[in-house]
């Protein structure tokens, strides 16, 4: 019996630091037009990747490395040509030198020459004093679109809970963006 009241215990306690775990993370569910607002509509951009750098910061004891992209092409909302850098923590500058995330875009989404949509906003400290435009809930920001024969450009969605949930023609969801972010 007392073997058995250990183990009860065990259990309770192991199901309190659970559920407190869970009561401290912060995963957030977002559909198109709740992830336009957070962004405040004009953090939009669909373009092809031309730049993907990994550079390292130091502070002592203490280094991390950072991912810069740069996205080259039009802003979602209003059509109009945009080039925009994007940071995000994580990457490799070589097979051993960097850090994994994994809060981080995949990395075959971000590769130079993919095309893509990101949803991003202004942050001003990622961390080392590192700021930037930085993808919106980070991997849940990049979208990769592909060219289909029968449907033409693609939006790859995600599931429930991501902005692009489902797949969308490119020019839908581009229709879309802009009656969401209509003043």
């Amino acid at each position: 019996m007392k073997h058995m009241l250990t183990k009860g215990r065990l259990l309770a306690t192991a199901g309190l630091v659970a559920a407190a775990a869970v009561g401290f993370a912060q995963v957030e569910r977002l559909d198109l037009a709740t992830m336009l607002k957070k962004t405040g509509g004009e953090g939009t951009i669909v373009g092809k990747i031309t730049q993907n750098q990994v550079f390292r910061t130091d502070v002592p004891n203490q280094g991390l490395f950072f991912t810069q992209l740069q996205v080259d092409g039009i802003d979602l909302a209003t059509g109009q040509p945009k080039i925009i850098d994007l940071r995000y923590v994580g990457g490799f500058i070589s097979p051993t030198e960097g850090a994994f995330n994994s809060e981080a875009p995949h990395v075959d989404d971000v590769k130079v020459g993919n095309e893509v949509v990101v949803f991003y906003k202004w942050e001003q400290d990622l961390g080392n004093g590192v700021s930037g435009y930085t993808p919106y809930a980070w991997h849940g920001g990049v979208y990769r679109v592909i060219n289909t024969a029968r449907n033409g450009k693609v939006v790859l969605g995600r599931g429930v809970g991501y902005a692009v949930s489902r797949n969308w023609k490119l020019d839908e969801l581009r229709s879309e963006v802009a009656r969401l972010t209509k003043p």
